[in-house]
């Protein structure tokens, strides 16, 4: 979590938003309650790059919102499996998916992540969980056994605007995000690093 300042100097000296993403950030904040949701051009970008890197056939992310991090994702390489539990979001996520031409790499499920990922037959090489904080702990325990060795868990909002430093947590989403990274932290099957990136990332590798 770094200063505005610091952090627009940063978008300064990044590559700038790709048309169709500029594009989709734009609609996001003119037409959502809670536009902050997007993944925005620093992390769908460090998404992409990560993407890039590792290299993964198959991703599942967990919880789509208007489709900017999946898209990054897709880009990076690789078929995508997104989750959304909001219906009403499937007409816009469609029309960016066709607009950055992936429509074919990105398999999108409109539905409760929890219902919905029992029944994909695939094995993991990244997972990216950005959804309701209160079930974290539930998606991860849920896919590990299908992440490959070696394969990876991002979580976003793993810093969740401070709250995790609270003494006293009252509300349901920061004990969520919590009881999250203190379960990766003392779990002996990954290695991991909490990242005080934007609103955080837990990133865990399957040893």
């Amino acid at each position: 979590m770094v200063s505005e300042e610091i952090n627009e100097y940063c978008c300064l000296h990044s590559s700038p938003e790709i048309s169709f993403l500029a594009r989709l950030n734009r609609e996001t904040h003119l037409t959502q309650v809670y536009p902050r949701m997007i993944s925005g051009l620093m992390q769908g970008t460090l998404l992409r790059f990560l993407c890039n890197m590792i290299k993964p056939q198959k991703v599942l992310e967990i919880g789509t919102f208007t489709g900017y991090s999946a898209i990054n994702l897709a880009l990076g390489g690789g078929v995508v499996h997104t989750i959304e539990v909001n219906p009403e979001l499937e007409t816009m996520i469609r029309k960016f998916l066709n607009e950055a031409g992936i429509e074919d790499k990105v398999i999108l499920h409109i539905g409760e992540a929890l219902k919905i990922i029992p029944g994909l037959n695939e094995t993991w090489d990244l997972v990216y969980i950005d959804a309701d904080k209160p079930n974290y702990l539930n998606y991860y325990n849920m896919v590990f056994p299908t992440l490959k060795q070696g394969g990876w868990i991002i979580a976003d909002n793993a810093l969740w605007d401070g709250k995790v430093l609270s003494r006293e947590p009252a509300d349901k989403e920061t004990l969520g995000i919590i009881e999250y990274n203190e379960f990766v932290q003392n779990d002996e099957r990954v290695e991991n690093l909490l990242l005080p990136f934007r609103d955080g990332l837990m990133i865990a590798r399957k040893l």
